[in-house]
């Protein structure tokens, strides 16, 4: 009896002393590596929030980007003020998923790098771009009216099928109908800073970035006339009309403003 107490005895010191090892070697809270963050090409918007330690609800958040999370290359982000992962409670199983991300499979960094925003949501870098449920970006102090625009132009002919709503993630834009194979126009001139069909929801995408403050996006198209990289002047043919990833023929476009969406209509010209 005296010998089986000794080694229970011995056995309880060894897990007591794995049990402290264990806690000394929690990771303490991580804080971000720099104020800002000059978004690349192929980042997302999920990447660089766990890079630096933060939730990426919170750096959303903070720099009031919303559904569907687009991002695109040399955009700056502000990390410093959002919480660390650390300091959130972990969130159920189930709760949460993962935001999209910026461009390869959503607009990279486009519009985040293959920069973002339905049912279950994926890794950012797996969709790059989808829209996952997640609060509403809080709004934004200066509205479109008080930003110097560019110069806008209609990207396509046909009538206004679905106005822009701001209360719904697949509303972000308008949508414009047409017959299939119809010329698709760039609004205003720009770099291509993603095109392809990796941002889900948007099916044949093109996202044109304008200047540091403004980007237009292009989806559902039949044909796309334009690769990343090219620059477009406004009036030249980027694609032509379909309904990749909608029910019937349409363009879906978006006008985002500091990548927060704006409606169109008020920048477009009357008709």
């Amino acid at each position: 009896m005296r010998t089986g107490s000794v080694t229970r005895g011995i056995v309880i010191g060894v897990l007591a002393a794995w049990l402290a090892g264990c806690a000394a070697r929690a990771p303490e809270p991580r804080t971000p590596a720099a104020d800002t963050h000059v978004v690349q090409r192929g980042e997302t918007l999920y990447r660089i929030s766990t890079r630096n330690g933060l939730d990426w609800r919170d750096v959303a958040r903070r720099n009031g980007i919303g559904p569907p999370y687009l991002i695109y290359p040399g955009q700056r982000l502000r990390l410093a003020g959002a919480a660390p992962l650390a300091s959130r409670p972990e969130p159920a199983r189930a709760a949460s998923p993962p935001p999209p991300a910026s461009r390869d499979s959503e607009p990279s960094a486009a519009p985040a790098s293959r920069t973002p925003d339905p049912p279950p949501t994926p890794e950012p870098s797996q969709r790059r771009a989808a829209t996952p449920a997640a609060p509403e970006s809080p709004p934004r102090s200066a509205t479109p009216a008080a930003v110097t625009s560019p110069q806008w132009q209609w990207p396509a002919d046909g009538p206004v099928l679905r106005a822009f709503s701001n209360s719904s993630a697949s509303r972000r834009g308008i949508a414009i109908g047409g017959e299939r194979g119809d010329e698709i126009r760039a609004a205003n001139g720009g770099e291509v800073v993603y095109a392809g069909s990796g941002l889900v929801g948007y099916g044949r995408l093109i996202i044109i970035k304008h200047d540091a403050r403004f980007i237009s996006a292009y989806g559902h198209n039949e044909e796309l006339l334009v690769r990343e990289g090219d620059r477009v002047q406004r009036g030249d043919r980027i694609a032509r009309l379909g309904d990749s990833g909608a029910e019937r023929p349409m363009l879906h476009f978006e006008i985002r403003v500091d990548g927060t969406p704006v409606d169109p209509i008020r920048f477009l010209p009357r008709r």
